[in-house]
């Protein structure tokens, strides 16, 4: 299946990151192996797990873009997770404290099969790949990133889905011992998916990046990446999936409903009501570039949303 890219990708000229890293505030005023071991996960600063852990063997995914990565260092210093704090580089200081083994993510609600996987049975339970993709963020930043994991499809078949399930709800994990504690949003952090959209292929449930485990900071050890959508629906630090019959609540749309919709499809035809989403900044560059529907899925996810109008359910 052909991934469409832009029309005006231009050779990444990566910049100090001084140059572009936004520090506003946007919305608090409103079979797989790990070379290194399970030992290194725990216990050590972010960079230095990562950097010692790493997966494979990675099969390549005709999913992926071809388009210029945004460097590993401005991955993983440039991030919103917001309870590790609220500014772009605060989750990279902070993270390092989070505890991502012993980890288990529990899968339940409607299932036939409900049951609790460990994070080595999910590195162990399909093949892992390597999925580029663009990130493109509410905040109107984007990002290339090449994830790792398996389709989020192949978790689900597990645990034998109802008919009934008709939702996905993600539950993140919340440790107020080491996590904000101001109420920014509802604690924990929670998000949803139609069961088609959590069933689609290119919604991956993402172990790592850059063929290493996920950083702290970047949602370690588990996390859910749906490209077609702005990046908070991509749930970090997964410990409940639940398949559910209603619509889940999700932590923007309670913060602020009319502003962040249950869909949040990346739309430029739909701005958020303080800024624009026709344009975005790529990371690294300069100048702004047009946001392309789906963020640039529209060939295989238009489909999901036939005659829906995607201005009410945005």
């Amino acid at each position: 299946m052909r991934i469409l890219r832009p029309s005006d990708i231009l050779p990444s000229e990566i910049t100090p990151r001084a140059l572009f890293e936004d520090r506003r505030r946007f919305l608090l005023g409103a079979g797989a192996t790990l070379a290194a071991g399970a030992a290194m996960w725990a216990g050590l600063p972010s960079e230095a797990r990562a950097a010692a852990a790493k997966l494979g063997p990675l099969a390549r995914s005709p999913f992926s873009s071809d388009e210029p990565q945004t460097p590993y260092k401005a991955v993983t210093t440039y991030n919103n997770y917001y309870e590790f704090g609220t500014d772009k580089e605060d989750p990279a200081a902070n993270a390092g404290k989070l505890t991502v083994r012993p980890w288990t993510v529990r899968v339940e609600g409607l299932a036939g099969k409900a049951r609790t996987f460990d994070i080595d049975d999910l590195l162990k339970l399909a093949p892992l790949e390597e999925r580029i993709y663009r990130l493109r963020c509410v905040e109107a930043w984007s990002m290339v990133i090449p994830w790792v994991g398996f389709p989020l499809s192949a978790l689900l078949r597990q645990v034998d889905p109802q008919g009934s399930a008709k939702y996905v709800e993600f539950v993140t994990h919340y440790d107020p011992k080491i996590m904000l504690r101001r109420p920014v949003l509802d604690w924990p952090y929670t998000e949803g998916l139609r069961i088609d959209e959590a069933m689609h292929p290119l919604t991956l449930l993402t172990l790592g990046l850059y063929g290493e485990v996920l950083p702290n900071q970047n949602g370690a050890p588990v996390r859910v990446v749906v490209p077609w959508k702005y990046g908070f629906k991509s749930a970090k630090s997964i410990v409940a999936i639940r398949l559910v019959d209603k619509e889940p609540r999700t932590a923007w749309n309670k913060s602020a409903p009319s502003e962040y919709g249950f869909y949040s499809n990346v739309n430029p035809n739909v701005d958020h009501p303080r800024w624009s989403q026709a344009t975005e900044r790529r990371i690294g560059e300069f100048r702004k570039r047009p946001t392309l529907m789906f963020n640039g899925y529209a060939e295989q996810v238009a489909n999901l949303y036939q005659g829906m109008d995607l201005r009410k359910s945005f």
